[in-house]
């Protein structure tokens, strides 16, 4: 369940950011308030639903309650909130913690706004996971997008998130002014830091979100002036499955690609690779070069192909666009089989 608090906290306004468009709220000197009391409406509501399942006996049908929640403060700079509205954001938590109406709760900040103190106080408050908006560890592209921190600052502050005792998720903006295809591999490498053999990254998740030149802001103007051209669409697909199959080989989800789709945020696009299906686009890529390994390694052409059954609607596509693709490491339509299990097989 997410709670937005555009700009809220933010110190400085990114030159790509446009938070009231990307997350549907419009921002202002009211924006915690009203937020909240919007939460409270809608975990009211999910209560009632909990307590009419148990007195009844029943579960609610899935999708109609997703409760327990978990709740989440985006959109803003959680950890430089005026005091009192960062307690008025943790009280809201701690109050349906106790209800059991949520059971999770996280939020988004930017590397150089976490401390040590801050974030043991943000765990003892009921805070689960911190998302940092890292962009990226690229001392020269931080310093083209204006971000304010360098890379050993982010970097600091990712291993701060994980030795407090939070989940850390790290979102990068692959296509950011300074950030080329290179940068980005290299981001997503040091994001999955450390690499030691049997050590976990510190990272839990990751999210990517390629950059979009959105009106009214700073990178507008950049665009409109030909100071920034955007990654063209077949870049930034090329780059999340490449960013896809790093995360999967250390274990690391990579739980969103692109910007969740609100009302008006099409109209706000100005430039970039933006696509309906963009995370379809770089998973079923990211599943080719996979597969395309390993028909590497068969001593002879391929036979037969098993493909778990609830990938069929990605091996082959978007719109069935990977089928010359496969075809050319000589696997067909006609040597696919689906399997009820979530192995593959390739003779």
């Amino acid at each position: 369940m997410p709670v937005f608090l555009p700009f809220a906290g933010c110190p400085t306004r990114c030159v790509f950011c446009a938070q009231d468009v990307q997350t549907g709220q419009r921002g202002g000197a009211v924006t915690v308030v009203r937020a909240l009391a919007q939460a409270e409406t809608r975990l009211e509501h999910e209560a009632r639903q909990m307590d009419g399942a148990r007195d009844i006996g029943t579960t609610p049908e899935p999708g109609k309650s997703p409760a327990p929640l978990e709740i989440a403060f985006y959109g803003g700079t959680f950890t430089l909130l005026p005091e009192a509205e960062r307690a008025a954001c943790l009280d809201l938590a701690r109050r349906w913690l106790q209800r059991g109406v949520i059971c999770r709760v996280r939020c988004s900040t930017r590397p150089d706004a976490v401390t040590e103190r801050d974030l043991a106080g943000l765990r003892a408050a009921g805070m689960d996971c911190v998302e940092l908006g890292v962009q990226s560890f690229d001392d020269a592209a931080l310093s083209a997008s204006g971000r304010g921190y360098a890379g050993e600052a982010a970097r600091a502050a990712c291993a701060m998130v994980a030795g407090a005792g939070l989940e850390l998720g790290v979102q990068l903006m692959p296509g950011m002014p300074g950030v080329t295809p290179e940068v980005f591999r290299a981001d997503v490498r040091t994001a999955l830091l450390p690499d030691t053999a049997g050590t976990l990254p510190l990272a839990a998740f990751l999210r990517f979100y390629p950059c979009l030149v959105l009106r009214g802001t700073p990178l507008a103007e950049r665009w409109r002036a030909g100071d920034y051209a955007p990654w063209l669409l077949e870049t930034t697909v090329d780059a999340l499955a490449g960013g896809l199959l790093a995360a999967w080989a250390r274990g690391v989800a990579v739980v969103r690609m692109g910007l969740s789709p609100e009302d008006g945020l099409d109209d706000a696009v100005l430039a970039g690779p933006v696509h309906p299906a963009l995370g379809q686009l770089a998973k079923a890529e990211a599943l080719r070069r996979h597969v395309a390994a390993h028909v590497a390694r068969l001593p002879g052409p391929p036979a037969r192909f098993g493909v778990p059954r609830r990938l069929r609607g990605l091996l082959w596509g978007h719109a069935n666009g990977l089928v010359d693709a496969y075809a050319a490491l000589g696997i067909t339509r006609a040597m696919v089989h689906w399997r009820d299990d979530d192995n593959f097989s390739l003779e």
